[in-house]
């Protein structure tokens, strides 16, 4: 397994439609139904982020039917 902390890349964060966060290189464009969010830096740092801020790990389709049904 590769060691992360000799990774100097810088990443963005993204989400997609679904409220699905990922890390994305940030010197490229995130792919089709992905948009820019919250920070962009070390792999270490954009990951951080999506562990604080994403604390529902259901797609929001799941979500809202679950919602619907209650």
């Amino acid at each position: 397994m590769p060691d992360t902390n000799d990774d100097t890349s810088e990443y963005a964060v993204v989400l997609n439609d679904e409220d699905q966060y990922s890390i994305w290189p940030k010197h490229r464009e995130p792919p089709a139904g992905w948009k820019l969010v919250g920070p962009t830096g070390k792999k270490e740092q954009c990951l951080e982020y999506i562990k604080a801020v994403w604390t529902d790990m259901r797609p929001r389709s799941l979500r809202e039917a679950s919602a619907r049904q209650s």
